[in-house]
């Protein structure tokens, strides 16, 4: 596995000053997001000169680009919202593209029409999951055009909430450009240790092979996001049985400081490395 965290954890609007602190915090891959570079992270354009920079920036830095962000609310309760949002995707695939980035994380979505991390309870509602069929075979004629994988990740406030729900969409599909991004914990709300990791292991098992990415973020005995290895989540059992089951890809943490990422790094690496 490799270890990853999320570029914007660092300051910084050029791709050169912050894939350099993540290599100088102790990361050898990275998931890219366009507001490092000054630009929204869901841009209408990206011009050329800028897909360059941040090429050149992840050779000189030697950070691969493991991930390209992509997250908007693909359920948003507004069609016009929604199509905003793919004319976007297909900016950012074709930016992962040039770069050689192989995945694409969206966001499964919301029906709130503010806050698309936060829950609302037609998510549940039938129309809601086939509102996000219908993105979804848009989102994957993209992606087959461009020759990226899509990431989905189970998520308490949006329609996708299990890998259960992962599952059920991707086999609807039968695409292998769907894939699963994995964070631990984004599958409970509120957990024992000894929950969390019953929860989790539940969770590696019936992902396999569809992850594409794993995520490392924590939550304490209350529910609040932590940094990797401060919260309920059982990591080296976590990294454990992501190796067993075949995973061999990047561990990417975020919720957490710029100051806190070395250690993180040190934390993970030390796992990885077991």
């Amino acid at each position: 596995m490799q270890v990853g965290i999320f570029a914007k954890t660092f300051p910084g609007t050029d791709a050169a000053t912050v894939l350099n602190a993540v290599r100088a915090a102790g990361y050898g891959c990275t998931q890219f997001n366009m507001a490092c570079v000054g630009l929204p992270a869901m841009p209408d354009a990206i011009p050329d000169a800028v897909v360059a920079d941040i090429g050149a920036a992840g050779q000189d830095s030697g950070v691969a680009l493991s991930a390209l962000s992509a997250t908007y609310n693909m359920i948003h309760p507004d069609r016009a919202v929604r199509d905003a949002g793919m004319r976007r995707l297909a900016v950012i695939a074709r930016a992962a593209r040039a770069l050689r980035i192989p995945l694409v994380t969206l966001c499964t979505g919301t029906r709130d029409a503010d806050d698309q991390w936060r829950h609302h309870p037609d998510n549940a509602r039938p129309e809601a999951w086939a509102d996000l069929a219908h993105e979804m075979a848009r989102a994957l004629a993209i992606a087959e055009a461009e020759g990226v994988d899509l990431g989905i990740e189970p998520e308490q406030a949006n329609v996708v909430t299990s890998v259960r729900d992962a599952r059920r969409l991707i086999d609807s599909f039968g695409s292998p450009r769907l894939r699963i991004v994995l964070d631990p914990a984004n599958l409970f709300e509120r957990a024992t240790r000894d929950e969390a990791r019953a929860i989790v292991a539940d969770a590696v098992e019936r992902a396999g092979r569809a992850i594409a990415m794993a995520h490392a973020k924590d939550r304490d005995e209350a529910g609040n996001f932590v940094a990797a290895g401060e919260g309920v989540v059982d990591f080296p059992d976590f990294v454990a049985r992501l190796g067993a089951a075949g995973f061999d890809g990047p561990l990417v943490t975020h919720g957490l400081t710029a100051a806190q990422a070395p250690g993180v790094a040190a934390f993970l690496s030390d796992l990885v490395g077991r």
